[in-house]
Formats: structure tokens, C-alpha cells, sequence
């Protein structure tokens, strides 16, 4: 199933103490409460990743989230990337462990 027309895709990448801290955990939370469609995912590099599609304002609030973090984490840095949304990526989850795209 292809990507509403108003739809955007958001890849960030965000550095700093963001492992082991909840941070996933947090993106999951956030992702589904705005109702985006995407994935969280701890990087191999220590970095976790964000890739979610849904309405530009929502992105934006999830971004602001991302920026932020969860107490006990610490935001160094977001990398953003944005796209065209493809679809396909089915309500909002946790990928475990590294992966590398969709």
C-alpha cells in the first residue's frame, strides 16, 4: 500500500548518550501517540535510528521529541533527512538490534 499524497518521510540519526537509556522505547511511544507509521532502532555505531512517514506537522512534533529525549538520555545530535514517503511501513515499531534500511 502506497504513501497518502500529504504524506513525508522523516530518516533521522541521533548521536549522543542515547543507548541503553530508553530511547527506543521513548521513539515507540512518541511514534505511536503522534500516529505515524515507522521504526526505531539502535545503530551498530551507538547512534539510534528513526525512519517514520505520516503529515508534516507530525514529523515535526516527533523531531522536536527526538531532539529532546527521554530523561537519562542525552541528544548531542540529529542528523534529518527528508523524503518522499513510500508506505508500506505499517503502524510504528521497535527494530531490534542494527538494521540497515527497509
Amino acid at each position: 500500500m502506497g504513501a497518502s499524497p500529504d504524506a513525508h518521510r522523516l530518516d533521522a540519526v541521533v548521536r549522543g548518550w542515547v543507548q541503553g537509556v530508553g530511547f527506543r522505547f521513548f521513539v515507540l511511544r512518541e511514534g505511536q501517540a503522534l500516529g505515524l507509521d515507522g521504526w526505531v532502532a539502535n545503530e551498530a555505531d551507538g547512534t539510534v535510528r528513526c525512519v517514520a512517514e505520516g503529515s508534516p506537522d507530525r514529523l515535526e512534533a516527533l523531531l522536536e521529541r527526538l531532539r529532546a529525549g527521554p530523561p537519562g538520555a542525552r541528544v548531542d545530535d540529529v542528523r534529518v533527512t527528508w523524503q518522499a514517503a513510500v508506505g508500506g511501513l505499517g503502524g510504528f515499531r521497535i527494530r531490534s538490534g542494527w538494521h540497515g534500511g527497509d
